[in-house]
């Protein structure tokens, strides 16, 4: 004699097992998150790139770097010197004085102000580098963080499901019981079941909190907390993208272009260094009137500081220092991130193998199971707890596959960030190409930018014995 129950059998296979058919990639709207106003991947990525403001602080950086660019190559103003000497202090009086009025100009020696101008063009080009590594940090951030709220709406959905098959699980339990067709202890354990779902739900709703709060910080708005996402994960990984090889896309990556701008500022400061014993001139050109006469006069002046005392060994020594450490940080970084992508180039294949095993093996298995359980159930050839266990195995089946997808989706983004960030040419911010004092000086790369190589720039350049 078959057993009758009383929940939606229906309803406890589509959410046990409802993942085990193909869904759309993550670029695809489906379902009624697709309807009007739902935020989509593509729109956060570009909110996010006009309003975060992490980003805007680096692009104000980037100009700031600029003007300190600009103003290192000029020179000190002229100044105006008006004097009145041998005034008498007893009779006469100011046209009894020797009055003079000229101007003196301070002239940098040879090769200073030339550095010092290398020295901010290298500066602009790490303030750019480093807010090209902040936008692409920042896509790839929005990125695991809308992965990360499509996953919570995922998890919490089907948690909630579970709590009404629960619900209906320990219902039937409790009719069973009081029919006297089964012991109290069935409804017990029916219950437990019903008290985990609870609790597992009350989890995935604050985890579907926290991300959306999450993606809104990095939009700049906290009103988008609560906005409507459209999309689903990516089932599948995109294994091409790990044949690309370091060496195509490391030396364009913006660490490695902010630390070798690092490195060349840090090589040019230590050049400026060497020149700072070399005391700047100070030439000054006055006329006047001659003390008590009305003759005419023209003064001429010529100071100098001598390096006696200091000598600027501190400072050289310090620009020595700095230059070593700067060629350190870009063999360190360029090594990091050959690390990072044998990282997440693992991280991707063992995601994808293992959201492929639940896929194809494990989800339809559990579907298999749950299906010939509850016609045994039926069948009076399995009891009331065993297909409460099933059951409680195939939504556990389904949680971790959500959870295998959203590895897969964030280890992609890791990924095609790595690429992307190679791939970028140097841009101004707002995708703007950069201003020309910001690029002036020699090429970041001739041989990739396709001129002519720039002659290697060596401390010789600024010998004062070559001048």
């Amino acid at each position: 004699m078959k057993r009758k129950i009383y929940w939606k059998w229906p309803l406890l296979l589509a959410v046990a097992l409802g993942g085990a058919s193909a869904r759309p990639a993550m670029s695809q709207e489906s379902g009624p998150s697709a309807g009007a106003g739902a935020l989509t991947l593509e729109a956060a990525v570009r909110r996010a790139l006009t309003r975060n403001l992490e980003l805007s602080v680096a692009e104000s950086r980037v100009a700031s770097a600029a003007g300190r660019a600009a103003q290192a190559k000029l020179w000190p103003n002229p100044e105006l010197e008006l004097s009145a000497e041998d005034w008498p202090t007893e009779g006469g009086g100011f046209s009894e004085a020797k009055k003079l009025a000229g101007v003196s100009q301070t002239f940098p020696f040879p090769g200073k102000k030339k550095l010092e101008g290398r020295i901010g063009e290298w500066g602009v080009r790490l303030s750019q580098a480093e807010y090209d590594l902040r936008r692409v940090e920042l896509v790839r951030e929005v990125k695991t963080a809308f992965f990360e709220v499509l996953a919570a709406e995922r998890l919490t959905a089907v948690a909630r499901e579970l709590v009404a098959v629960a619900e209906s699980s320990a219902a039937t339990a409790r009719k069973r019981v009081q029919a006297g067709a089964a012991a109290d202890q069935e409804q017990l354990r029916a219950e437990i079941p019903l008290e985990q779902a609870r609790t597992e739900l009350a989890g995935f709703e604050r985890e579907e909190e926290a991300a959306r709060q999450k993606l809104a910080h990095l939009l700049g708005s906290p009103e988008w907390a609560g906005a409507p996402v459209s999309g689903a994960l990516a089932e599948t990984a995109d294994l091409a993208v790990l044949e690309t090889a370091p060496a195509r896309w490391l030396a364009g990556h913006p660490s490695v272009r902010a630390a070798r701008a690092d490195k060349e500022r840090a090589d040019a400061a230590e050049r400026r260094a060497r020149l700072e014993p070399y005391p700047d001139v100070k030439f000054g050109a006055a006329g006047g009137q001659e003390a008590g006469s009305r003759a005419s006069i023209v003064q001429f002046s010529l100071s100098l500081p001598l390096p006696l005392i200091d000598r600027s060994r501190g400072r050289r020594q310090e620009a020595r220092a700095d230059a070593a450490a700067a060629a350190a940080g870009l063999a360190a970084v360029e090594q990091q991130l050959l690390r990072d992508w044998s990282t997440a180039s693992q991280r991707l294949r063992t995601a994808a193998q293992q959201a492929a095993g639940y896929r194809e093996r494990i989800l339809p298995r559990a579907t298999e199971a749950l299906r010939l359980v509850q016609r045994g159930f039926e069948e009076g050839k399995f009891g009331f707890m065993d297909l409460l266990d099933t059951q409680r195995t195939a939504a556990e089946a389904r949680l971790s596959y959500q959870q295998k997808l959203l590895e897969l989706n964030i280890a992609q983004a890791n990924i095609e960030a790595l690429l992307a960030a190679g791939a970028d040419e140097p841009r101004g911010a707002r995708g703007t190409p950069a201003p020309e004092t910001a690029w002036a000086g020699p090429p970041e790369n001739p041989a990739r930018a396709g001129g002519p190589a720039a002659r290697p720039i060596t401390g010789t350049d600024f010998n004062p014995h070559d001048l």
